[in-house]
Order: C-alpha cells, then sequence, then structure tokens
C-alpha cells in the first residue's frame, strides 16, 4: 500500500498519554452533597409518577446546577480527552429500582439510550452469566473473561459500578489517537493497512437484511475527524464465515501491534472502579477493556455494573460505512444493536 496517511499526527487533546494521566486526577469528578441531593429527588420525582426508566428522560429528570456540570463533562468526553470517571454515587444499600434510575436519568443528559443486544436491552448488565466466548455467540460482557481492548457500537459507553469482584476486573482504557501516533512514527506501513475494512462478526446479532458480520476499517477519517471502530475478537471470529474476505499477513500484523500498543503500560490507563463510580467514554477515539476476574460465590455479592450506550447530541459527524454498524449515521439517533423481533425496554435484572 503506499496510500498516505491522512495527517502526520492525531493533534489534541484525546491523544492523551496514560502514564501522564496517571500523574493526575482532573478526569475524575467528585459528586458533592448538593449533587446528590439533586440526583436523589429526581429520583424521587420520577419514582412517584410510577415512570418506567424507558419512560423518562432529561426533561422528567431536572438537575438544575448539576445538569449543565453534566453539558460541560459530556462535552469533555465528545470534544476534549475522551473520559471522565463520576464519583461518589450513593449505591451500596439501595434498591436497584433507585440506581438504575439515578444512572438512566444523568446518562439522559449524555445522550439517547440505544439497544445493547438483539433484545433490546437499553440498560445494559455487565455481569456473570456462567458463559463463555468460545460460543461465537456469547459476547464477553457475559463472562468472567478478559475483554480486550475494543469500542462498543455507540458515541458513548457508560458504566455504573455496583459490585466490585472478589479478584480482577479491571478496568482500562487506551487513546486510538495516541496508537494511531505510535505507528505512524514507527510503522506506517502497518497503520495504512488499518484504513482497509475489515470483516467483523455481529456474534449472531443480525439486523434485518444483513450478512452476519459487516465490513468496517479500523481507523476512519472523515469530515476532519479520524474516528475508530475496533474489537480484534470480532475481527478473528469473522474469518468464520466462507464468503468473507481472508486477512493477509500484513493485516494480521498491523493488528497484532495495535494490540500491542493498546496494551502497552506507557499509553493505557488503568482504573478500579468502585461502587458508585460512573465511567463514560467517548467510543470514537478511546479502546476499553477488563482484566478476568474471579467473582463471589454468593449471588448476592457477585460483580454487577450497569451500562449504558448512548447516541449524543453534538456528536462528530461519522462516515456513511458506519450505518451498517450503526442502523444511521444521524446524530443523535445512530448506534446500537436492532434485529428482528428485538423489543427496547430497559430490564432491571441481568437477562
Amino acid at each position: 500500500m503506499t496510500t498516505a496517511l491522512p495527517r502526520p499526527l492525531a493533534e489534541g487533546p484525546s491523544a492523551w498519554i496514560g502514564a501522564e494521566m496517571r500523574r493526575r486526577d482532573d478526569w475524575i469528578y467528585r459528586l458533592s452533597p448538593a449533587e446528590i441531593g439533586e440526583i436523589d429527588a429526581a429520583v424521587a420525582a420520577v419514582r412517584g409518577r410510577s415512570l418506567e426508566l424507558a419512560e423518562f428522560g432529561r426533561a422528567d429528570f431536572p438537575l438544575p446546577k448539576f445538569g449543565p456540570v453534566l453539558d460541560r463533562l459530556r462535552d469533555e468526553v465528545l470534544n476534549g480527552r475522551g473520559f471522565v470517571l463520576l464519583r461518589g454515587l450513593p449505591v451500596e444499600s439501595r434498591p436497584i429500582e433507585q440506581n438504575a434510575a439515578a444512572y438512566w436519568g444523568i446518562g439522559s443528559y449524555l445522550g439517547n439510550a440505544r439497544s445493547q443486544n438483539a433484545m433490546g436491552h437499553l440498560l445494559g448488565h455487565v455481569r456473570d452469566l456462567g458463559l463463555a466466548t468460545t460460543d461465537p455467540n456469547v459476547r464477553t460482557y457475559q463472562t468472567t473473561e478478559r475483554q480486550h481492548f475494543h469500542t462498543d457500537s455507540c458515541d458513548i459507553v457508560g458504566l455504573l459500578c455496583l459490585k466490585t469482584a472478589k479478584r480482577g476486573g479491571l478496568s482500562s482504557i487506551t487513546s486510538s489517537m495516541a496508537i494511531y501516533n505510535a505507528m505512524a512514527k514507527t510503522r506506517p506501513d502497518l497503520l495504512q493497512r488499518l484504513f482497509r475494512p475489515f470483516p467483523t462478526d455481529r456474534r449472531g446479532e443480525v439486523p434485518e437484511g444483513k450478512k452476519p458480520y459487516f465490513d468496517i476499517p479500523v481507523y476512519n477519517d472523515y469530515a476532519d475527524h479520524l474516528s475508530v471502530i475496533y474489537s480484534r475478537t470480532y475481527i478473528n471470529s469473522g474469518q468464520r464465515f466462507a464468503d468473507a474476505r481472508r486477512l493477509a499477513p500484513e493485516e494480521v500484523e498491523a493488528l497484532d501491534y495495535f494490540d500491542d500498543l493498546a496494551n502497552d503500560a506507557e499509553l493505557r490507563l488503568d482504573m478500579e472502579l468502585h461502587p458508585g463510580d460512573m465511567q463514560f467514554l467517548h467510543n470514537h477515539t478511546i479502546l476499553h477493556d477488563r482484566t478476568a476476574f474471579e467473582d463471589w460465590s454468593e449471588p448476592e455479592r457477585k460483580r454487577h455494573l450497569l451500562r449504558l450506550w448512548l447516541a449524543a447530541p453534538g456528536a462528530r459527524p461519522l462516515p456513511p460505512i458506519y450505518a451498517e454498524r450503526y442502523g444511521s449515521v444521524a446524530i443523535g439517533d445512530r448506534g446500537g444493536i436492532v434485529c428482528p423481533n428485538t423489543r427496547l425496554h430497559a430490564p432491571l435484572e441481568p437477562v
């Protein structure tokens, strides 16, 4: 390949280095007692109206002083470094209905909830269901396995930690923009390969009229934005389809180098999520991972996080090819997984 790279280096705050972030904590926002009070009052209001999660949005969840803070944090996620950790939401000893309503309401200030699977879950539960990814229709969040660095199919992905594992389960993130810069300096030949479409497995969640896999590049340069969409696990399993394009050795080498950089201790940032922590990430510039974990034997103690996939107002334009995975590229109304017979709902328990 002789095509020049679209830009020499990715610039701006989204091209951060993990080693630098470990020396700072300005990416952590600690909730104040007054902000918690606003959240609790808004939860009480929507529960007093007997509203289900999928029935209320930002207008029903007033946060007079905290709302503008969330608007600022959303801008930081979309246009700044690409991530934020909100700390201090009271979740322990509170019912799942209350915690889910608080999280849903906060999420409504960052975007519109999208379906996270073929079952139409607008609220996801990251919890081990005793499954394994050796089944090609199982997704890693349903297991205790390491997830490996990837992006999700939405503008912003959010996690609320309710309970932690006995051991492991750390969250790791890496800037895909910093990976671009490292590859551009050391192996631009391999970086060029990542602008070519890769067959990527849908893991059995196939929208109507679509193939069981989709083709899309890892790096996409469009409308002056460099965006990444990636799951090595799903690229690998995409090779199970006879009509999927076979990967060339140079492409495998490029993916291996990309993974090596994502895992590099200098580039990545590891964090331990505590109960009440909310992490929000910009999928187009951030990769995320979770280490394998050992869970508690008691069901009531098992590791449990709530997840949101959000289509954000004010998000960047995406190239038309993203519609293969996102369904649409319309800002504020894109992303998620919708298949035949999908019914949108927000379950309060893992399914």
